[in-house]
């Protein structure tokens, strides 16, 4: 059972704020941090490009739009990186990932959804 005057649940406790105030950026790296994560390394954005693929049902080719996660190295490593974050910081690629896994068939007699087999999943860009 907790104290008189301590909360048990953390309704109303708005967590991510908790871990971003400043006594979470206020502690010295490796003393009790938390390890980053890997989305404080890059900057994410959405792009759709185009490629030509050939629907498995009716076997006609087509040009289909793509959407990928661009996922750019920063430049610079947040402040409050230790040394594993400067390994892992060191190490990192800028890369893509496809968000797409299923497109409709552009035949109006075929319709049918398939599965994109051809095109990779991620792709490095540098």
């Amino acid at each position: 059972m907790a104290p008189a005057g301590v909360c048990n649940n953390l309704e109303g406790l708005n967590a991510e704020r908790y871990l971003r105030s400043d006594w979470y950026s206020s502690l010295k790296p490796g003393v009790g941090s938390l390890p980053m994560e890997e989305r404080d390394f890059f900057d994410e954005r959405p792009e759709s490009k185009t490629a030509t693929l050939n629907c498995p049902h009716c076997h006609q080719s087509a040009e289909y739009e793509i959407t990928w996660l661009v996922r750019t190295k920063r430049r610079n490593l947040p402040p409050r990186a230790d040394e594993r974050d400067r390994a892992r910081f060191a190490k990192a690629r800028s890369y893509m990932i496809r968000k797409d896994d299923l497109l409709a068939c552009k035949n109006m007699r075929c319709r049918k959804r398939f599965e994109i087999t051809s095109v990779q999943s991620v792709v490095f860009t540098e």
